[in-house]
């Protein structure tokens, strides 16, 4: 029988071993700022009831869902029935399924924070992949939000992307209130109108002005050719400072009540968002910013590297009032964000913005003579108890190899405990990295290879 070919479908992302070092050390980076601003980790089932996924409105979600069959019920399966279940394809959903089936268990306002795969049917291409982890945050109120939480997810977004240490990069901030309101100005005050001007306003930096415009003045949105004028110069705006930023929102004068309340949460993040501590240099009011999403309904942010804009959105989100409301008759308003960690893995990896990752192993203990087998097991548990991760080579073989060996998975130091080691209790420490051998008395080898792996981590810039 001819072997079966090894092969993983398209759209998903198998790492080697150092490169899933490296894939690991993001997200530890991004969970580690996450619990610094208080957020709880929370993991929902991949599998949830169909009719609970595909309440969600708004993008080409509800036709990339998997549903998911066993044997039994799928011969069971009615044609035209939609089967019971399917994989999830973001976390936003399940969090409000979540929200509403444990309301009475959980504190309010509930601060979340999530790491896991979601799935969706993308068309095969570079890029785009069908199963990928996401990492979300979102603060959940009981019956009303303050818009102050608006104001904290960007300083969460800071400090993630500032310990990722990827490039500059700016949040960009938005809200649509208020551009429901410049949109109402225009004499556009049909909802669903409204959400495909928006969507197409989302896309001007994939598309282009004029292709919107075009888009905009078609019989499906019917904006006249000066209302699409107008827009389009409104939503062009881009801030450079706070100062710039607030004297633009002064700038648009008596509206109605949607443009006016749009515009005074926006001049109240922006402040806060300062505030918490944000440098200015990494935030901006970019009138543009919509999401194309319709259940969004106040301020909406997107996160872009500086210097690689080809990359597009790294971090987005934004605020939504009634998600969970398919599920409860509880108003729980919420706000959010999430990073799409394996597509900005490989795009950081394509554009060569990440380095070779080191191993998690600090330190191999060479095997020399069968007879110390031992004392190599008892070095290697004694560094281990000192918080070092140490390997021992099993078996022996050429000290060569050995070296190689540890080379290949980015392993700095190999200790050496051969005759004459063992006779002047030393350990010769081989520094590959450097290039260095020095001898250390056996009593401090841990002590020594804690204070040269004090820089160690697992993705190097």
């Amino acid at each position: 029988m001819a072997p079966i070919p090894a092969r993983t479908m398209p759209g998903v992302l198998e790492l080697l071993p150092l490169d899933q070092v490296a894939f690991q050390s993001m997200l530890d980076t991004i969970r580690r700022n996450f619990e610094r601003f208080g957020f709880l980790p929370v993991e929902t089932p991949a599998i949830e009831y169909s009719s609970v996924l595909l309440t969600k409105e708004g993008g080409e979600t509800e036709r990339q869902v998997y549903f998911v069959q066993s044997t039994g019920a799928l011969a069971a399966h009615r044609e035209g029935e939609v089967p019971e279940l399917a994989l999830r394809f973001d976390l936003t959903v399940p969090l409000a399924r979540y929200v509403a089936e444990h309301e009475r268990e959980l504190a309010f306002p509930f601060r979340r924070y999530q790491m896991q795969r979601v799935y969706r049917g993308e068309r095969a291409q570079r890029g785009r992949f069908r199963e990928f982890y996401q990492c979300d945050i979102d603060v959940i109120g009981k019956d009303r939000l303050s818009v102050r939480h608006d104001a904290e997810i960007p300083a969460v977004i800071h400090d993630v992307f500032r310990d990722l240490d990827i490039g500059p990069f700016t949040i960009q901030l938005n809200n649509r209130k208020l551009m429901r309101g410049f949109l109402e100005t225009l004499g556009l005050a049909d909802p669903a109108r409204q959400a495909a001007v928006l969507r197409e306003v989302d896309k001007l930096d994939k598309r282009g002005a004029e292709a919107v415009r075009a888009t905009l003045s078609s019989g499906d949105v019917g904006l006249s050719a000066e209302g699409a004028a107008r827009l389009l110069d409104f939503v062009a705006f881009r801030s450079t400072s706070l100062d710039e930023a607030l004297a633009k929102l002064d700038s648009f004068g008596g509206g109605n009540a949607a443009l006016e309340e749009g515009r005074a949460e926006l001049r109240e993040v922006l402040t806060l968002v300062k505030a918490f501590g944000v440098p200015e240099s990494r935030f901006a009011l970019n009138l543009s910013i919509a999401r194309g999403l319709d259940y969004y309904t106040g301020t909406v942010y997107e996160t872009t590297l500086d210097e690689h804009p080809g990359i597009g959105s790294i971090c987005s989100g934004g605020r939504y009032e009634n998600l969970a409301g398919n599920y409860t008759k509880s108003h729980l308003p919420g706000v959010g964000i999430s990073i799409g960690v394996t597509r900005l893995y490989w795009q950081l990896r394509e554009a060569g913005l990440l380095k070779g990752a080191r191993g998690t192993v600090q330190a191999l203990v060479a095997h020399m003579d069968e007879a110390d087998f031992p004392r190599y097991l008892d070095l290697a548990r004694e560094l281990r108890e000192a918080g070092i991760n140490t390997e021992v080579v099993i078996e022996a073989g050429k000290l060569a190899r050995q070296f190689k060996y540890a080379d290949r998975l980015g392993i700095r130091h190999v200790l050496v405990l051969g005759g004459e080691e063992i006779a002047r209790d030393t350990v010769a420490v081989k520094d590959l990295r450097a290039g260095t051998q020095q001898s250390v008395a056996r009593s401090a080898i841990a002590e020594h290879l804690r204070a040269v792996s004090d820089t160690w981590d697992g993705l190097q810039h």
